[in-house]
């Protein structure tokens, strides 16, 4: 008899690197004893450490007030969302979306799930770049799948589009592409998109089979020094682009987003009811009825970028002039920054000693790296440059060069 209580698919879940020592660092470490005190300077999550904007509670508080008896009874896609959405995303990319094109979902996290299940089959394969989000395998095995890594380019941190085409196999239905990437910053530049494309075309002809991408965006407005954004979705039509609100408005609790089809995906009226049946099945994921009345509000402003990239600038400068190699990222509210010396694990508890929680490379699955969110506020930046400096010259006294 097994005495487990628990399924093996929540075992191998639990047994995850990222989604462990994801686990680890909010609910057992020094974090957790301390994330509540006002003395700690944390970069550890994209979380807000500023009172939210005043046009953010407004879009909220403008439609919480009933105006009919279904005000808040069960909604699946609310047109003028849709039609909001789309516009937003026409606004951004060089494609025709329109409202039927966009599936609403409870943000990013349950747009990637839903689309997962809606074009892969159990023991089917995902690839996906490392350093990737935390989820994508948690997610890959709670839908059956088999997750396959590659690794980017460690100096320009792109996409390794060889290693993707070598890690193809007839078992490949989905490729992940996370750009602006979290956790590096990295948006990958149209030649690289049309390289992938052309890898997955030729694969899915060889292979007698399509393979998806699903391209994971909620970034792609956070972006720095006027750089244009290019989506996956303007060079491959076979791409489902998901996205979620929480990071444009730096309101992760509040959730909604959702998976577009591009209008010119081949079979996309069948796929569009294959997404909104998962979404309905897999716990009616559709967003709830305030967000989605919130949503044409909410596609008129963003958190300031301006503000972001000012922080990045001053950190960036800062942390170089110190000794360490950090690339400013494109886009995001992350730095990705190489660890003065090869265990992360180390250099971070040293930064954690001066009130400085980071996230480790480790829970990346790219050890010798740690990342930085931005989302702190300049009061946590200015008192961290100490901190950093001191951390550093001492790494630097206890490995000796030579």
């Amino acid at each position: 008899m097994d005495p487990s209580p628990v399924s093996r698919r929540s075992a191998r879940i639990r047994a995850v690197t990222p989604y462990r020592l994801l686990d680890q660092y909010y609910s057992h470490s020094e974090y957790t004893r301390r994330r509540d005190d006002p003395t700690i300077i944390d970069f550890a999550f994209g979380n807000p450490h500023e009172m939210p904007g005043s046009a953010y509670i407004a879009a909220l508080r403008e439609v919480l007030t009933p105006r009919d008896k279904d005000w808040f009874a069960y909604k699946q896609y609310l047109p003028r969302a849709q039609e909001a959405a789309a516009a937003g995303l026409r606004r951004l990319l060089d494609v025709p979306f329109e409202p039927e094109d966009v599936l609403l979902t409870t943000g990013g996290f349950s747009a990637i799930s839903v689309a997962m299940k809606s074009v892969a089959d159990p023991g089917d394969e995902v690839i996906y770049s490392l350093p990737p989000w935390f989820m994508y395998e948690g997610l890959a095995i709670e839908a059956g799948l088999v997750p396959v890594k590659v690794r980017i380019d460690p100096e320009t941190f792109d996409l390794d589009v060889d290693a993707i085409a070598a890690a193809i196999t007839p078992r490949t239905r989905i490729v992940i592409v996370n750009t602006p990437n979290n956790p590096t910053g990295r948006i990958y530049p149209p030649a690289t998109l049309k390289r992938l494309a052309s890898v997955l075309d030729e694969a899915s002809g060889r292979n007698g089979r399509r393979i998806y991408l699903i391209s994971d965006e909620p970034y792609n407005r956070i972006v720095f020094d006027g750089t244009r954004f290019h989506s996956p979705v303007e060079f491959y039509p076979y791409t489902l682009l998901a996205y979620s609100y929480g990071k444009t408005h730096l309101a992760p609790g509040q959730r909604i987003g959702y998976i577009a089809l591009p209008p010119s995906m081949p079979g996309r009226e069948t796929m569009w009811q294959a997404i909104k049946d998962m979404t309905f099945t897999v716990g009616w994921a559709f967003p709830n009825a305030v967000m989605q009345y919130a949503l044409p509000r909410l596609e008129q402003f963003s958190i300031d970028i301006g503000h972001l990239q000012r922080k990045r600038d001053l950190l960036v400068a800062a942390l170089r002039d110190m000794g360490y190699r950090v690339q400013p990222p494109e886009g995001t509210f992350y730095l990705w920054v190489p660890s003065p010396i090869p265990d992360d694990l180390a250099f971070t508890a040293q930064l954690a000693k001066q009130d400085i929680f980071v996230l480790p490379g480790d829970m990346f699955e790219v050890p010798g790296f740690f990342r930085i969110s931005l989302t702190a506020n300049d009061d946590m930046i200015e008192r961290s440059l100490a901190g950093f400096a001191a951390a550093i010259e001492r790494s630097a006294v206890a490995s000796p060069a030579g």
